[in-house]
Formats: structure tokens, sequence, C-alpha cells
């Protein structure tokens, strides 16, 4: 008896989950689990369904929405089955979450999340010019996935950051390096920012510095002062001359 109604549970159990109402979203490219993985400039396609189990005569409408936010569809792409097309794929909809739910009921739904691979935007030169004993700061944007490691490099070598007045710093999106003081003898030199992806291999922006000589310049404003209080005298002298000419030759 203990059996049969261990049997009869188990039916009844198998009857309630084929009976569970449930969307379905397939993809193209096909997804691991609910994580697709893409490129950016490519297509994707999100299809979403509902199951069998689902009374059509209600709670039929599907609705799409982007990381929480209602994408709008038309009326023809709402029942039973809706599909989504993003084109092109672009950076920002890395870890973007596209998820499909029935209208009427918003616990019933599912979900997808994109993983787009992209490289740093990288790849060209750029000439610095900085005078003697200024700062100058080289930029790299880094920002990629998957993450890239970066080096920093001098005429080919890779630089020495503990000599040479250099300090780095790298949130992920920009790398840095920070020279202070430069000094021609020492800094001049083409410099490289170069990534290592472990998808797209190396690249690296590169950097030609040249450091000038050191121009001196005079405060704006007490230079103009002075000449035109040395102007304003040689006037006034000028004119007091005249006067004194003039009273000189005056007829009597």
């Amino acid at each position: 008896t203990k059996m049969k109604v261990l049997v009869g549970v188990s039916l009844l159990l198998l009857c309630f989950v084929s009976r569970v109402k449930a969307v379905t979203v397939e993809s193209c490219p096909l997804a691991t689990g609910s994580l697709l993985r893409t490129e950016v400039e490519k297509t994707v396609t999100l299809t979403c369904m509902t199951d069998e189990g689902i009374d059509p005569s209600n709670q039929k409408e599907l609705q799409w929405f982007r990381n929480g936010a209602r994408v709008n569809l038309t009326e023809e792409n709402r029942l039973y089955q809706s599909s989504l097309c993003v084109q092109p794929v672009t950076k920002e909809d890395n870890g973007v979450v596209f998820t499909c739910q029935l209208k009427g009921d918003a616990t019933v739904n599912s979900s997808i999340e994109f993983d787009v691979q992209y490289p740093p935007d990288l790849n060209d030169t750029k000439e610095v010019f900085v005078e003697e004993t200024s700062d100058v700061v080289l930029s790299c944007d880094v920002r990629a996935n998957p993450p890239v490691t970066v080096t920093w490099k001098k005429d080919g070598e890779v630089l020495d950051l503990i000599s040479g007045s250099y300090k780095t710093t790298n949130n992920g999106i920009t790398a840095l390096l920070l020279i202070t003081t430069a000094k021609r003898d020492v800094h001049q030199g083409t410099y490289i920012c170069e990534v290592n992806s472990s998808v797209y291999g190396i690249m690296g922006r590169t950097f030609i510095i040249m450091v000038e000589d050191k121009v001196l310049r005079f405060p704006l404003g007490p230079t103009i002062a002075g000449v035109v209080v040395v102007l304003c005298t040689i006037v006034f002298a000028i004119i007091s001359r005249r006067n004194k000419i003039i009273k000189c030759i005056k007829p009597n």
C-alpha cells in the first residue's frame, strides 16, 4: 500500500510539472545555458516561445525587456512567439540581460545574458612634445573583453618603472603613464603601451616623445604694466622737452 501511495504521488508530480507555465528563449548563435557569447559588429537573433503547458486562451502575450527596460514590439510580434534582432552588437551590449516574459504573469520568464568580446581601441601612433622639467601623461584605452594585460616599453625595452620618474595606473578602462620632470637625456624616445589579449593577441599604441628646451615666460600682467609706465614716462619727457624748446625760441 505504501508503494502504491509513493507511485501515485510521483505520477501527480509528473502531471504537475508538465502543466507548469514556461517560456523559452532560443538564440542564434546558440547560447551556453543562459549565456550567449558573441562579438562586436555581429548579429544576434533571440526568439521567445510559449510552452505547451500555457493555456492559449489566456496570458498569451509576450514582453521583452533589456536590462529591465521594456522593448517596444509590433502587435504581431507579441503573441505565442516573439523575436528580437540585435544588429550590430556593440560594446555597450556586453553584460546586458534580455528577458522575455508573459504579460499576464511576470513570474513566467526566461533570460539570456550577452558576453560580448571586443579588442581595445589601439594600434595608432602619437607625437608628444614636452618642455624640459615639465610633466607629461600618456594614455591608452585598454577596455576590452576579455580583459588585457598592459606592458609599457621604451625604445623596444620593458620600461624600468623604478627609475626615471615614472608612475603607472590602470583601472581596466584607461592605462596611464606619468612622466614627472621630463629630461631629454632620460625621457626622450619611443614609448609603447603594449596590450596582450588571449583572444586578439598583441597590439598597442606608440608615443614618440620629443623633449624641447624650456621656454622662459614672463608674467603677462606685470610686463604690460611695466611697458605702460615706460611709455608714459617717455611721452611725458618728450612733452616736457618740447615745452622747454618752445619757451627758448619764443620771440620777445
